[in-house]
């Protein structure tokens, strides 16, 4: 009966989680590494996926059981290492941020030919909306999962029309033409994209907020977890096998906005229009998520921030709304936000296995997995490298 009641909170967190994960610069990345890598995105894909899983389930598992946000669990820790985890995320997610609003104006310039800079303030006052209203975490769940569904449905029709060549799609899953080493970049932004900064969080804090926690509740917390990433991967290998549709038949994207363009080039004007709705669902979402996460890392910091959380969350909104009516280049931004998101993953990913063998923070009856730790200690140490030796590469995807 308790997981029943629990039910539309645990499709919440994992939709929250996701939406947040999946949102114009999901699509733009996508979009993007598709044109340039052509099947052995779907390598990519495999690699990430994986990889989000381990980090995912290590996460929630940390927090839920623990009863304890991530920043406190820091602080937990190290007194003062939950500040710093706090700003590097809030930091990450404010320039994703910035870049959703971005996005959001890109949606609204596709679906309806509305200016960019109207289309930036449009979709921060969408936004703003939803957390003026009473009840604004119900109506952000339900928000998340009718647009999280128009999503899936518009681009499963895109996949019907341009038929992509699916038996090369498989085969380059698992042996990519393009060297691996030259996937690196693409692996880390997919990876920060999925669960990095912010958004592994967002799932984990709103299980939290609606009491899903300790270790009693571990098969919920789990199950959560898992549908959110699920939710994720869909979508990804969905618009992965659109946009590969198109240019498998030797298409350039557009640089400017290559996921719009592979819908229009594949599906023609009404793909545009449809795809227009999906950037800004994409939009509003994440935008809904990044600032509901962003402020619940600092709310246990700062008393005032606790005591006027919903003023703080909407200022956070609109000071990324305003960057983006200035700054222009959402494209760009939205590629470079889940670059940095996966270079903030070693720190959050590392502070949570160290924690997982704390009995102070997760109870003395609580056991994390070995072979989750074992492999949480992997991507911590793959992210890390891949960061490194992705700096670099990182410049080019804006040359």
């Amino acid at each position: 009966m308790k997981e029943k009641k629990n039910g539309g909170a645990l499709l919440g967190a994992a939709f929250i989680m996701a939406t947040s994960a999946i949102g114009p610069g999901f699509l733009t990345q996508t979009a993007k590494f598709t044109g340039d890598f052509q099947g052995s995105f779907g390598f990519v894909i495999l690699v990430s996926i994986l990889l989000a899983v381990v980090v995912q389930m290590n996460v929630w598992r940390v927090l839920c059981v623990s009863g304890m946000r991530g920043q406190d669990v820091a602080n937990k820790l190290l007194p003062g290492l939950g500040y710093f985890v706090a700003v590097l995320i809030v930091l990450g997610g404010l320039v994703f941020n910035i870049g959703n609003v971005g996005g959001g104006s890109l949606g609204f310039n596709t679906l309806l030919g509305i200016p960019t800079t109207v289309g930036c303030v449009l979709t921060g006052c969408i936004a703003i909306a939803v957390f003026l209203l009473k009840n604004a975490t119900k109506a952000m769940d339900t928000l998340t999962k009718i647009l999280g569904g128009v999503m899936i449905i518009i681009i499963f029709i895109v996949i019907v029309i341009v038929k992509p060549p699916l038996g090369t799609a498989l085969k380059e899953t698992f042996v990519p033409s393009t060297g691996i080493q030259a996937l690196f970049p693409a692996i880390l932004t997919l990876l920060g994209g999925t669960v990095g900064g912010y958004i592994t969080f967002a799932g984990a804090h709103r299980l939290i907020d609606a009491g899903i926690t300790k270790k009693e509740n571990l098969s919920q917390i789990n199950k959560s977890s898992v549908m959110g990433i699920g939710i994720a991967t869909i979508v990804r290998i969905f618009l992965f096998l659109a946009v590969f549709g198109v240019v498998a038949k030797g298409v350039a994207l557009d640089a400017s906005n290559p996921a719009a363009d592979a819908f229009r080039q594949g599906a023609g004007e009404l793909g545009y229009r449809f795809f227009g709705l999906v950037l800004l669902c994409a939009a509003v979402t994440s935008v809904i998520g990044a600032a509901y996460t962003s402020v619940s890392f600092l709310k246990t910091l700062n008393k005032g921030i606790a005591e006027n959380e919903k003023w703080v969350t909407i200022g956070f909104i609109a000071v990324s709304t305003l960057v983006m009516a200035v700054l222009g280049q959402p494209a760009k931004l939205l590629v470079l936000a889940g670059a940095l998101n996966g270079l903030i993953l070693p720190v959050t990913l590392g502070v949570c296995l160290v924690a997982s063998q704390k009995k102070n923070i997760m109870g003395k009856d609580y056991k994390h997995p070995l072979w989750l730790l074992v492999l949480g200690i992997v991507v911590v140490i793959l992210a890390a490298y891949l960061g490194i030796t992705s700096l670099g590469s990182l410049g080019k995807l804006f040359a």
